[in-house]
């Protein structure tokens, strides 16, 4: 067929071919996976990075790892929203030296690799251990974890 003539094919040919192209379409807007192992990685260096916001007294770092839709259970009330929660937390950040400090020693990625669970210490500024952080991340763009739900819990005097 010449080039030219293109145009001139069935519309019945037209809507197969449409619909055939649709469901490709959705799928540039989801997130790549990556393997879980490099996911790992990905979280614990992500984690790593968002604790260090507190240590560097930066909270327009902190809140550059929220999720639009993240829930911070930092009190009797969750806090739900990226600027509700980088108001409530702005408090934690507004002092020379940081109040507190955590560290990720646990971190699961999901097979798919676009979810995770990080968990770890939180010690007070003398270095007291006083709670463990619970967070989940979510993989919202290609190679960008941010962070979903976040709740602390009260160390354990005594640990088996």
């Amino acid at each position: 067929m010449h080039p030219s003539r293109w145009f001139t094919l069935p519309i019945r040919w037209l809507l197969p071919l449409a619909l055939s192209v649709v469901p490709l379409l959705g799928c540039q807007s989801m997130p790549a996976a990556v393997g879980a192992d490099a996911a790992q990685a990905q979280v614990l260096a992500t984690e790593r990075a968002f604790a260090k916001t507190m240590a560097d007294r930066d909270h327009v770092a902190f809140t550059g790892f929220l999720s639009d839709e993240a829930v911070f259970f930092t009190g009797p009330t969750p806090v739900r929203g990226k600027a509700a929660v980088a108001a409530h937390w702005a408090r934690f950040y507004a002092a020379p030296a940081a109040p507190f400090s955590w560290a990720p020693d646990e971190v699961q990625v999901l097979d798919s690799g676009t979810l995770a669970l990080s968990s770890g210490p939180v010690h007070d500024a003398g270095g007291k251990l006083i709670a463990r952080f619970t967070s989940v991340w979510r993989l919202e763009a290609p190679g960008t974890w941010r962070i979903v739900f976040d709740k602390g819990s009260a160390a354990c005097p005594v640990c088996p």
